[in-house]
């Protein structure tokens, strides 16, 4: 047949042609009718999420690619972090793409082919998780000897709680807050780690008390119950938290990411509890018997010092010994300072006899004589004498002015009145008055007694002493040994 360049139906011709669009459509329909639900094995490659939330994929053998979308709420409930390499199950229906000739399943399930695709993902992220530092030995912190408050994620319907606070209250009670969650399927790593970083996040003065450790714990199960455990959401939670964490996952056997990243892994949630707090009576017996040795040991302290002393006691003298040689020099210089003053009086006496010849009235009277011979021979000028004389009294003026004015009586004309002891002591003071007892107020018409009393009370009655005048204070005894110059 010639070729032409215009195409022609001929007669006969039931083959109409098809517009692209058309035969998409078609092939959309067979593939679709005839395949309308599937389950596809095979090796995940280049997974992506796109920022709408879905995720696209190809699933490989050694022989074919099939590509795969799974749209964002089926992308939501998946339940591991699917990555290139992990042999998974899909289900959900082919289809086709007209805007790419490709043919493609819309996938509605994911699931892990098997336990070893499962091991095989572990493996992977326990790997990728470790080279991040977030198993290591130093992270690791210690736990509290005796937490005030114990906060507990796990599923508060299960066995796991109540054998926690079983355990708890058999060893030493304590303070419990749980933090509900799911502990498998849907969510349940989601909910775990939010409850672990909200424990973190609780102020320390807070309205709730913050715990001082957490417990994660969850029953045994199946590696697939415990893959929540195995979340990286999960494991960087425990190894983010400010709160020391104690890991009891599943059984002694079982072993999840979480007993990694935690301060410390417990077998099981009871032993978890068992390490949380000491034993209260074994605590309690440990602190009697401290009380009883140390009681015993300050004992024998006091012991071991009062016989020490005791010796010491024997090899020192007695009181007495060593004061009888004090006591001795004490009597010796008694008796020197008696034996010092009889002498000093004696010599005092000398002098003062010998004192005593050379004031006799006679010879006075001879000198006063003499004297006033020798005035009477002096001619001196009357201007020579009164101006020493006047000189003399201006200064005996200026000093009896001052006299007056310093003079304790000067005040006494204007009211005031001056108090001085009965012997005549000034007194200056409260205090001095009260020391005193009896004392004297002089007025500048004269003086009377008073006793002073206590504060606070009135004497009972006041005695007024006779009016004492200057002169007969100021009089003095007169020594009879004294002789008369005159």
């Amino acid at each position: 047949m010639d070729a032409k360049l215009l195409a022609e139906s001929g007669s006969g011709d039931n083959a109409p042609p098809l517009s692209v669009s058309e035969i998409s459509g078609a092939l959309k329909r067979v593939v679709e009718d005839r395949f309308g639900y599937v389950r596809v094995r095979g090796e995940i490659s280049g997974f992506k999420r796109a920022a709408s939330g879905h995720v696209y994929l190809a699933l490989k053998d050694d022989k074919a690619v099939l590509d795969g979308v799974m749209w964002k709420g089926n992308a939501a409930r998946l339940g591991f972090a699917a990555e290139d390499g992990i042999e998974v199950i899909v289900s959900g229906k082919l289809t086709t793409y007209p805007g790419r000739s490709k043919y493609q399943v819309v996938i509605d399930k994911m699931e892990l082919a098997g336990e070893g695709a499962l091991m095989q993902l572990l493996e992977k992220l326990k790997a990728r998780l470790q080279s991040e530092g977030l198993f290591d030995r130093d992270r690791k912190r210690p736990t509290p000897l005796l937490p005030r408050t114990i906060g507990v994620v796990t599923s508060p319907t299960g066995s796991v709680i109540r054998d926690i606070l079983h355990r708890l209250s058999d060893r030493c009670p304590s303070h419990v807050i749980v933090w509900p969650v799911l502990v498998q399927g849907e969510g349940a790593a989601r909910q775990i780690a939010s409850a672990i970083n909200g424990f973190s996040s609780m102020p320390e003065d807070g309205p709730v008390t913050r715990p001082d450790l957490l417990i994660v714990a969850r029953g045994g199960g199946s590696i697939e119950d415990l893959w929540s455990f195995n979340e990286e959401e999960v494991v960087r939670a425990i190894a983010a938290s400010s709160i020391p964490v104690i890991s009891a996952v599943g059984h002694e056997t079982d072993t999840t990411l979480a007993d990694y990243a935690a301060d410390l892994r417990a077998p099981t949630p009871t032993a978890a509890a068992e390490m949380a707090v000491p034993v209260r009576a074994e605590w309690l017996a440990t602190l009697a018997d401290s009380k009883a040795r140390m009681a015993r040991s300050v004992q024998r302290g006091l012991s071991t010092a009062q016989e020490r002393l005791e010796s010491q006691r024997r090899l020192m003298p007695a009181l007495a010994d060593l004061l009888r040689p004090h006591q001795q020099r004490v009597d010796e210089i008694s008796d020197a300072m008696k034996y010092a003053m009889g002498q000093n009086v004696a010599k005092a006496r000398s002098r003062f006899a010998s004192s005593e010849g050379a004031l006799r009235p006679a010879l006075l009277r001879q000198r006063l004589v003499q004297a006033e011979e020798r005035l009477s021979r002096l001619d001196l000028p009357v201007s020579l004498v009164k101006k020493p004389l006047e000189d003399a009294r201006q200064r005996l003026d200026s000093l009896w002015r001052l006299a007056r004015q310093v003079s304790p009586d000067g005040p006494l004309k204007r009211g005031y009145a001056r108090v001085s002891a009965v012997d005549g002591s000034f007194v200056g003071g409260r205090r001095e008055a009260e020391q005193a007892g009896e004392i004297e107020l002089h007025f500048h018409d004269g003086s009377i007694g008073a006793t002073v009393g206590k504060k606070g009370k009135k004497p009972e009655k006041s005695e007024v002493s006779k009016p004492v005048s200057r002169k007969s204070r100021a009089k003095k005894p007169v020594d009879d040994r004294q002789q008369d110059l005159f």
